[in-house]
């Protein structure tokens, strides 16, 4: 089963707006499709930045009246200031939309989207290929490609499936691959040997469940002997 990527689950056909759709067009634009973004794109395609809810609240909100002290004014990132400014007063999608994207390629694996998401703590991520939007995944698509039925193609070897869960093991630090064995009957993964503690337990079988073409996992592993441990 190949791995799948941002093309496989993103929303290629997305609202856009160009730069200079008035700011008030774009929060009922949100309100009357249901979305929480809309990307901001110039007349050849190419992506300018992207509007969110965040972005027109603080424009809603109006300007930050709160004073700043003199030492504030000394040590403060005066361009950062600046931008948000243009964000609480501006007018148009090109002066409130948020211009630092965080973007992908039609190629992404999905695993990697999963975790710059999680890094910039945000809701979506741009597909961008060559510049030019492609389309969005947001969390939505991700929990869809997560409880979507899983498609065969072909069946997996008994033997390519143990080697599959061996270096599936090899990859992750607490997997032992010294003490623990690994056999695949009829696709269904029997897990032989010493385990260092019920963590790693839990782990090994859904290390295994994850492989594609395993249909199930049997644990016949034994606590690691006290004589062993240190080894």
């Amino acid at each position: 089963m190949p791995i799948p990527t941002a093309k496989d689950i993103m929303t290629p056909d997305v609202v856009t707006v160009p730069p200079e759709t008035p700011f008030l067009a774009v929060a009922h634009l949100l309100a009357e499709r249901g979305i929480s973004a809309v990307p901001v794109v110039g007349p050849n395609g190419a992506l300018l930045g992207i509007v969110t809810e965040a972005d027109l609240i603080r424009r809603l909100g109006g300007a930050d009246k709160s004073s700043m002290g003199i030492l504030r004014q000394l040590f403060a990132n005066m361009d950062r200031l600046a931008d948000r400014y243009a964000c609480s007063h501006g007018t148009t999608a090109a002066e409130v939309m948020t211009t630092d994207v965080i973007t992908v390629t039609p190629d992404t694996k999905v695993s990697t989207i999963v975790e710059t998401m999680e890094a910039h703590n945000i809701r979506r991520v741009v597909v961008v290929q060559d510049g030019k939007l492609r389309g969005l995944v947001s969390r939505a698509d991700l929990l869809r490609a997560l409880v979507a039925p899983q498609v065969e193609e072909g069946s997996y070897s008994d033997d390519r499936l143990r080697r599959a869960v061996l270096a599936a093991m090899k990859r992750e630090p607490w997997a032992d691959t010294f003490y623990t064995m690994v056999d695949v009957r009829d696709s269904v993964v029997e897990l032989h040997g010493f385990r260092r503690s019920p963590a790693v337990q839990r782990a090994l079988k859904v290390l295994a469940e994850q492989v594609p073409g395993v249909k199930g996992v049997v644990d016949k592993t034994q606590p690691m002997p006290p004589y062993l441990f240190g080894s």
